[in-house]
């Protein structure tokens, strides 16, 4: 059996985490934490991008009351993130928060995390425990005889025994670091000291959407292909939703979970003699509006074809100035250049839903 097959589940709201579970998909709201309707409104472009779980920062006990009302009225479960006071996280549980995110580094030590566990209980709602690398403990920061991703193990671990020392096992785990191979290197140790508990994996802080996709596929890809990993989140100095856009390819691309078409398209040469990459983009982006999970081509000549997109569902095989739409690799019609988004789109509605 795989890591996340071996986990216990956890419920946040409706949405089943580790036992099995497909990799739940989820982002981060970043709107002012007062401000009700804008993350409300962000909160359901999320949602209509494929998020299934969504995270709300309450950085002032005076964002309660907002925070309430968000829970009361979004689409998604909300997890409560909270830091530096356990009071907030006590009102989250208690005010509709799904889950609660703390450390219990910052969050006031084991002696404010107790009520933080009771409040938790008493709602019925998990708790992820998050360590980053950059918020150890002081102590354990300092110890020369363990690696960082050991350290940020021993970590997590010491919070879960004295957790489930408590009786509360509704528990996710995250151990976070901005570069990929600490970040691997934890989850890999995490999966084999904590079998038991369903993690959220991720690499923080992990940059602008360029670099920050690079990083967290190439992170994220080798854990959830070992079978680590019950949760995640792309994280990206970018507007959420391409969180979510980037969640659902990667774990398309590793065969996991298909919710939106997949789109194949060449990487143009000197025989190509359409505007292919403007092609490519614009497909691309109609695409995003549908809820299929097809796989489309574009390919720029007649050598990248239908040959080699035989098994795209439909497709687009150009030429001089034209393209050649195509379905299961058999050739439909010809249209002109100009032509090709909408004749390819007007295709792929036709197509029955997978």
């Amino acid at each position: 059996m795989k890591p996340c097959q071996q986990t216990r589940q956890v419920m946040v709201g409706l949405v089943p985490v580790g036992g099995g579970a497909p990799c739940a998909v989820q982002s981060m709201a970043c709107m002012p934490a007062d401000d009700v309707q804008a993350n409300l409104d962000q909160i359901q472009r999320l949602a209509d991008a494929g998020c299934e779980i969504v995270r709300v920062a309450i950085p002032r006990r005076n964002c309660l009351d907002a925070f309430q009302r968000i829970c009361e009225e979004s689409p998604l479960p909300v997890v409560a993130d909270v830091h530096f006071d356990a009071q907030i996280a006590i009102e989250a549980a208690r005010r509709g928060a799904a889950k609660l995110r703390i450390n219990p580094g910052n969050i006031g030590g084991l002696a404010k995390t107790d009520a933080v566990i009771d409040a938790a209980g008493e709602a019925g709602i998990p708790i992820r425990v998050g360590v980053n690398a950059g918020s150890l403990d002081d102590a354990l920061a300092a110890r020369d005889d363990l690696t960082l991703p050991e350290k940020l193990v021993e970590s997590a671990a010491g919070y879960v025994e004295y957790f489930e020392g408590r009786g509360f096992t509704d528990l996710v785990v995250s151990a976070k670091a901005s570069d990929v191979p600490t970040t691997v290197a934890a989850y890999r140790l995490l999966s084999k000291r904590l079998p038991q508990v369903p993690l959220h994996i991720g690499v923080t802080e992990a940059g602008t959407l360029f670099q920050g996709l690079v990083k967290s596929a190439s992170g994220l890809g080798i854990l959830l292909e070992e079978g680590i990993g019950d949760t995640m989140r792309i994280s990206l100095t970018d507007d959420p939703v391409q969180e979510i856009h980037a969640c659902w390819s990667l774990l398309s691309a590793l065969g996991l979970r298909r919710r939106s078409p997949e789109l194949v398209s060449c990487p143009t040469c000197g025989r190509c003699q359409v505007d292919l990459i403007g092609l490519a983009r614009e497909v691309d982006e109609r695409l995003r509006n549908v809820a299929n999970p097809i796989k489309v081509a574009v390919m720029g000549c007649v050598v990248n074809g239908p040959g080699e997109a035989a098994d795209a569902d439909i497709g687009v095989a150009c030429g001089a100035g034209q393209g050649i739409i195509f379905k299961g690799g058999s050739t439909l019609r010809k249209v002109p250049e100009d032509q090709i988004v909408e004749a390819l789109m007007a295709e792929i509605a036709k197509l029955p839903q997978k």
